[in-house]
């Protein structure tokens, strides 16, 4: 952006803008009309000029973003059948899902020499079967998504005890080159946290590792995020993360060390009524995870709360990934953002807001203590009330949720599966944090009135 368009045309000033909107407000006040607030404390401006330019550089990802497909692993033979025609038809990564223990041959059969990405989340810690796999399957892009403080701000319990989660995370560390850390910080989001919380959240998270690990394990740890529908603000979240994971790594000495990031859109904006906006939805936040500089996205099927995985919303999900990438000129997109005066305005902010979030919490006594205290659930049932509340008053608006319902739309009798959340009664060591969607209770009084 050194090279301006339109440079035969006069500079006007930032100064000559306001006043020259000032007059067009015709008596109103400029902060009172132009001028607001986000739930982040950032104030946004009605307009940007090259001051607002940061100059701060960002290590981004040198190639473009993968497709991912991600498929649950309920039978090894469909699951590697459902990857390799996920290839076939554009993917160019998978992430395989499981609760439980499973023959990973049958799973990656065909599959060994790949060249796309291989990702493992794991609903439990088993280090034998992660040792294996690494052993089986040499390639470069293989990673784990591992998170046993992320299991327990999830479930509110260790895989088994604080000690023997980190003796058996420390062997796999210790035994395997594979990148096999992985913060979730998109629990946070879909719980309810604002972008600055999940900034630093997830940053705080991260270094809970480094200090229990040493700065060794910073290179066997990569960052799951969901991006919502705040398109620039998201783009710039992903971006200031970037540089907060820069900023921290220089304190361990750290230098030239990346983060991956894998995202996924966002579940807390998703609506069970009027479904087919959530394909507007999800491809607005893809673009969003792409121009942030995502490594991986892994889009969701617009069908995905109420149905079972199935060919037609699982191909939907990925073709809107293909038109991005091949149709829509987003190949090679992470780049794009650098320069924008408004996205490096707000990716300052964030950044420094995130930054003193951290910082708190680490005077606190780290992410680990406070988790423990009930501090953490505490802030971020804390904004997902505020942002409830906002919902509930028609303030965020979701289309044919919450306004233009179409009062024809049934879907009693189109439920394969349990949309909302689940009620546990499991005893556990601290309280969790749990995903909700905005729309819950509405639609279940709309589906008890049907």
């Amino acid at each position: 952006m050194e090279n301006y368009l339109f440079s035969e045309f006069e500079t006007i000033s930032e100064k000559a803008w306001k006043q020259k909107i000032q007059v067009d407000l015709k008596g109103l006040d400029y902060n009172d009309t132009l001028l607001w607030k986000t739930s982040e404390g950032i104030t946004v401006k009605p307009f940007y000029t090259k001051n607002d330019k940061t100059h701060t550089k960002i290590q981004q990802s040198k190639t473009g973003y993968k497709i991912c497909e991600s498929i649950f692993i309920d039978n090894e033979i469909i699951a590697n059948k459902l990857a390799i025609d996920s290839l076939q038809r554009g993917a160019n990564s998978i992430e395989f899902k499981a609760n439980a223990p499973f023959d990973f041959k049958e799973v990656l059969n065909n599959l060994k020499e790949t060249k796309a990405d291989i990702y493992f989340n794991f609903n439990f810690l088993d280090t034998k079967l992660i040792l294996d796999i690494s052993n089986f399957l040499p390639i470069k892009n293989l990673r784990f998504h591992i998170d046993i403080i992320g299991n327990l701000a999830k479930t509110g319990n260790w895989f088994f005890n604080l000690n023997k989660d980190h003796e058996e995370l420390k062997k796999i560390i210790s035994a395997t080159h594979i990148p096999t850390i992985a913060i979730n910080a998109s629990l946070y989001q879909n719980a309810g946290a604002n972008i600055t919380q999940q900034l630093a959240y997830a940053l705080a998270h991260a270094n809970e590792y480094l200090n229990y690990f040493g700065a060794e394990a910073a290179d066997k740890m990569h960052f799951n995020f969901s991006v919502g529908s705040n398109y620039f603000f998201e783009i710039a979240k992903l971006r200031a993360f970037r540089s907060l994971w820069q900023a921290l790594l220089k304190e361990y000495q750290i230098e030239n060390e990346t983060a991956h990031i894998f995202v996924q859109p966002s579940l807390r904006n998703k609506t069970l009524y009027d479904y087919n906006v959530n394909m507007l939805r999800t491809t607005s936040e893809c673009m969003s995870a792409v121009l942030g500089g995502a490594n991986t996205v892994s889009n969701i099927s617009y069908d995905e709360l109420f149905h079972k995985s199935n060919e037609f919303g699982e191909r939907i999900s990925r073709n809107q990934l293909l038109i991005l990438k091949e149709e829509s000129g987003f190949e090679n997109a992470h780049t794009f953002a650098d320069g924008s005066y408004y996205i490096e305005a707000i990716t300052k902010e964030l950044t420094e807001n995130a930054l003193e979030i951290f910082k708190q919490i680490e005077q606190g006594g780290g992410f680990l203590k406070q988790l423990k205290e009930g501090i953490i659930q505490r802030k971020i049932e804390e904004s997902a009330e505020k942002e409830q509340l906002l919902f509930n008053n028609q303030e965020i608006v979701l289309l044919g949720t919450n306004k233009i319902q179409n009062s024809k739309d049934t879907m009693k009798n189109n439920l394969e599966l349990f949309p909302f959340v689940k009620q546990r009664h499991l005893k556990t060591l601290i309280q969790p944090i749990i995903s909700k969607r905005l729309s819950e209770k509405l639609e279940q009084e709309r589906l008890d009135n049907e």
